[in-house]
């Protein structure tokens, strides 16, 4: 998808410059053009009042409100040209001339009239004056509550161009498509021609599609009754990225008709739509590679198309090739054709009826590994050196395909499934129906330097993108506004999916972290709603993409399915599959299939729109009382600041509450019930030691509790902490921090329940402390508190001494008790606690002696390599060992360590070499600026650094896009002062108003706010007791 040009961008501006800048009578010439397309009533797009009136030249008091009409502004231009040329006439008029040839002295009249213009050319000029100083920048004035004014747009030749709005209209749907491409990968261009079946739905003159940065050569239009192509008209208008093909007739309704487009294109050099990546061989020698990336709105720039999800169709896709490539689409091949010297054109089957943004082709030198799983070819790509590491992602496709099958009762319906490695893809990975693409180092897999974690990471991205072929790509959200359809349902299903056939992998864990980091997210005023109706233009569509999306959708799902029993569940899941397969559904229909079966004991609908509607985390309150418990639930809302309460203060959930209780005689029971009011009482039967809400963190909730249960639960952690499950243990971890991080708790409580740590073994608990604590240290270093710092590690250390010390520096043990070997380990020796970094050194110094050629423990890979390049040999010599790999996966765990350096000028130098893409691929970015932002050195460089470079970040990744999101997070989340605050809101407040309006902007603004909030009511109390 190509960035769209600034002049090409704002509709309102051109039509400023133009009525301020051009000669009147062009105005005059322009406004005497035909209207051949006028705009139909309900095609008009709504523009604040502001920019009409600059449009119209008048000042906002003088428009009346008789003006509510939609002529065009060029029409308005030139009858006021016109008036005022005959006012002038007029004037002359008025002038006699006395016999002798002198002019007598003006009349009366006349010196009115002249006493009226000037008085209006002074109000013009203080009109002018007062007007807000944004009036006349390149974005205008924005402001809340503006009234609305029609306008017409322009196309590029200066016509009238017949829609307004950003949707495409319904008049039009496409049946079909037949596309031919023909890719150069030596100078990246490609050309293309597109046969579009449509049918229209209503009568209508033209054809509105998407269109972006194509030379189109030739259109041609033909009726299934005519059976003859005629040449059409093509009117483009690139702000919408749209063009509209003029019909030489009336499209009548129920009739099919024929649009032939031949076109040609630069092949992408961003991440979006048809692009082109190079890389080098193991023989050193340059190798080029094409393949498309379309979600959410690129389609439409590697051939004209009705570019939205709801507009479903099927496609025959036609490459021309070099002998030497391979080419790839959704669709087995069904033929190939030498066409010319060392071309071959291959032709796939017609497709299933699908988006556009599920259409895919790849172009370059693959091989590949397969297996038949009953009648679907799977098969796994890459680069002919990296075959070798696909045998991994083959069994556990195989594994996957067979469980969706059967739980789905649905047959992947097409007769290959092929998943291919790409060099260079700036997502993880995307599900493209038949032909899933990803990063290399989440498909590929080397068993000499692939830790637990890369396996879990590739299991776990391959079962995401598989749910998709049923969760997306069978059933489609209608619009992006309700993308969680899509990617909720795929996130719950990756970890539901491996908890059931990879349960030694324990995906739970890493699903448990992810709900705590998006709770976390959600709990900001800058937050969403994951169905939202104000999802309009492309930054607004990136934006959705963001862990709201993926992990509040599958954690509603998650505590639907505990609610509901599992059972229940998978039959609501196969109904509502079997019911809309090849359709777009919006959320009503998935509610109204859970209403087909749980009605009229629970109505589903109505209880989750109270999560996807609004935004935000509910936190219950427990009161526990002689004869049971007290439950409330409010708005968990860390900011304090006034101003940044959330507008809506009734906030209101229908919570699944499950709960624990502990009797006195030591035995246990566990209890569900549905919270739909603010308050309510449950009755006990009998006095209990303590209660605990939110069942293995199945919910989305925060739970506080009375003083007392929190002290009889610390109490029981540091008694037999294992009475509760692991998940238990580590939400409670979560919840008192966060509550003690708003006030509602003391921190003192907080380390209080932490003192149980030395009992601990299980990961889950163990991550969310050290997570909670890294927090805060890393606060104080950036403040400069060493001292705080010091002792709050040397606390922690005090508590996980034992398990440290336990470890050994190897691969054994379950996956668990690896990753918890790779925590621990690295937290020892980022702080130079119990000999750590001796014993990595050591590691290290064997492996750079041996050239690098030693096997080095996979799960401690990574502490060992940040270890080595804290010495400037170590660096350079990981830097070096990292442009000759070919394993993702130890490439990954390199620069991880280079990253980590203290020293500014490497850091500066990865992430200019990163963006430049030649040594370190762009796409590894995001990654560096996290990293080098983490830590104290790097955390002021990368902020710089990102302001230095935002537009070219930004004409790579798109604005609003999950990459931006994340590098606005890793360069400001760890600011806590007043002055980058006003640092950071100004940089953004002078880009744009579109960019300061950013949700991953705001975000990063409030997060710095929390972090001085916290650091106001914390600091001192730190001081005192740590």
């Amino acid at each position: 998808m190509e960035p769209f040009t600034n002049d090409r961008l704002q509709l309102p501006r051109n039509m400023i410059e133009n009525s301020m800048f051009e000669e009147e009578p062009d105005v005059v010439d322009l406004a005497k053009e035909p209207c051949l397309h006028p705009l139909e009533p309900d095609e008009v797009e709504y523009e604040p009042r502001g920019s009409r009136l600059l449009v119209r030249g008048l000042g906002e008091h003088e428009l009346d409100e008789d003006e509510e009409d939609y002529e065009s502004s060029a029409k308005l231009l030139g009858m006021s040209f016109m008036n005022r040329s005959s006012g002038l006439r007029n004037s002359a008029a008025s002038y006699r001339q006395s016999p002798d040839g002198a002019c007598s002295i003006p009349s009366a009249r006349t010196m009115l009239v002249c006493a009226f213009v000037i008085a209006v050319a002074i109000s013009v000029i203080m009109v002018i004056y007062l007007l807000p100083k944004c009036t006349f920048t390149k974005e205008g004035c924005h402001q809340k509550n503006q009234s609305m004014r029609l306008i017409q747009p322009f196309a590029t030749n200066g016509k009238l161009f017949p829609w307004a709005q950003i949707r495409l209209p319904t008049a039009i749907k496409p049946l079909r498509y037949e596309l031919t491409l023909h890719p150069n990968l030596t100078s990246m261009t490609f050309k293309g021609s597109v046969t579009i079946s449509i049918q229209a739905l209503q009568v209508t003159w033209n054809v509105i599609l998407h269109s972006t940065d194509h030379n189109i050569s030739k259109v041609t239009f033909m009726s299934a009754v005519l059976s003859q192509e005629k040449p059409v008209e093509v009117l483009e208008y690139p702000s919408h990225e749209q063009i509209a093909i003029v019909a030489p007739e009336a499209l009548l309704e129920g009739h099919n008709y024929t649009l032939k487009i031949e076109y040609s294109a630069n092949i992408s050099s961003s991440y979006y739509g048809f692009y082109g990546i190079s890389y080098t061989d193991e023989s050193h020698e340059k190798k080029y590679f094409a393949a498309t990336q379309f979600e959410p709105l690129a389609a439409r720039s590697a051939f004209p198309c009705f570019d939205e999800p709801a507009f479903k169709a099927a496609f025959v896709i036609r490459i021309t090739r070099d002998e030497q490539h391979t080419a790839l689409s959704n669709m087995p091949k069904k033929s190939s054709v030498l066409v010319e010297d060392g071309l071959v054109q291959d032709e796939f089957y017609e497709s299933v009826k699908m988006s556009t943004y599920l259409v895919a082709f790849i172009v370059g030198e693959m091989k590949n590994l397969s297996q038949d799983v009953n009648g679907t070819l799977v098969s796994i790509y890459a680069v002919p050196e990296k075959i070798e590491q696909v045998q991994h992602a083959l069994e556990t496709t195989v594994k996957l395909l067979e469980f969706y099958q059967k739980y789905f009762e649905i047959q992947y319906p097409i007769k290959k499934l092929d998943l291919v490695a790409i060099p260079d893809l700036e997502a993880g990975a995307m599900e493209n129906w038949g032909l899933i693409t990803f990063r290399e180092e989440t498909l590929l897999y080397d068993n000499n330097t692939s830790s637990v974690a890369d396996r879990k990471l590739v299991t776990k991205i391959i079962a995401h993108e598989l749910a998709h072929q049923w969760f997306g790509n069978l059933v489609t959200m209608q619009w992006w506004n309700d993308l969680w359809l899509n990617e909720g349902f795929a996130t719950f299903m990756e970890y539901f999916s491996l908890g059931k056939i990879f349960k030694e992998l324990s995906s739970y864990e890493d699903f448990l972290d992810a709900r705590f980091k998006t709770m976390k997210k959600d709990s900001l005023n800058s937050s969403h709603p994951i169905s939202s109706s104000s999802v309009q233009s492309s930054a607004q569509i990136e934006e959705m993409f963001d862990s709201l999306s993926y992990f509040k959708g599958a954690s509603l799902l998650l505590m639907l399915k505990t609610f509901l029993g599992e059972d229940v569940f998978q039959h609501v899941v196969i109904l509502y599959l079997h019911n809309h397969s090849f359709a777009s559904i919006q959320s009503d229909d998935l509610w109204d299939s859970f209403n087909e079966v749980t009605n009229p004991a629970l109505d589903v609908k109505k209880m989750m729109k109270t999560w996807t509607l609004q935004k935000g985390v509910p936190l219950v309150t427990v009161q526990r009382t002689k004869t049971g418990v007290l439950v409330q639930q409010e708005s968990f809302f860390p900011n304090m600041n006034p101003e940044m309460q959330p507008s809506g203060a009734s906030y209101l959930w229908h919570i699944p509450l499950s709960y624990i209780i502990e009797r006195k005689n030591d035995s246990q029971s566990q209890s569900v019930m549905l919270l739909d009011k603010k308050s309510d009482a449950i009755n006990l039967t009998e006095e209990v030691e303590w209660v605990k809400f939110n069942v293995d963190m199945s919910g989305y909730y925060i739970v506080n509790y009375g003083a007392e249960n929190w002290d009889a639960l610390i109490k029981q952690l540091k008694t037999n902490p294992y009475v509760l499950s692991d998940r238990d243990r580590a939400s409670l971890i979560n919840n008192i921090f966060e509550l003690a991080g708003i006030g509602k708790l003391s921190l003192h409580m907080a380390f209080d329940l932490l003192d149980y740590l030395g009992n601990e073994n299980y990961t889950a608990p163990i991550t969310e402390a050290l997570f909670q604590t890294d927090l805060i240290y890393n606060l104080l270093e950036k403040l400069g508190h060493t001292d705080l710092t010091s002792r709050l590690v040397s606390r922690v250390f005090k508590l996980l001494q034992n398990q440290i010390q336990r470890q050994t520096w190897t691969d054994e043990g379950t996956p668990s008790m690896r990753e918890l070997r790779s925590v621990l380990l690295e937290f020892a020796c980022a702080h130079s606690l119990a000999n750590c970094s001796t014993a990595a050194m050591k590691l290290f110094d064997s492996w750079m002696a041996s050239n690098g050629t030693l096997s080095l423990p996979t799960d401690v890979m990574t502490t060992v390599f940040k270890v080595g390049a804290k010495t400037e040999k170590g660096w350079l010599f990981l830097l070096n060992v990292y442009n000759t790999l070919g394993s993702e996966a130890e490439k990954n765990k390199i620069l991880e360590a280079l990253a980590s350096s203290d020293d500014v000028r490497k850091l500066h130098w990865l992430m200019k070499s990163s963006l430049e893409g030649a040594i370190i691929r762009t796409q590894k970015l995001p990654f560096i600026i996290r990293t080098a932002g983490r830590r104290f050195p790097g955390h002021l460089l990368a902020w710089d650094f990102v302001k230095e470079n935002w537009n070219k970040l930004v004409q790579k990744f798109h604005l609003g896009s999950y990459t931006i999101q994340s590098i606005v997070a890793g360069s400001t989340h760890l600011f806590s002062t007043k002055a980058h605050l006003s640092e950071v809101r100004a940089f953004f407040e002078n880009e744009s108003e579109a960019t300061f309006r950013l949700r991953c902007v705001q975000e990063a603004l409030e997060v710095i706010q929390l972090n001085m909030q916290w650091m106001e009511k914390n600091l001192y109390t730190l001081t005192l007791w740590l």
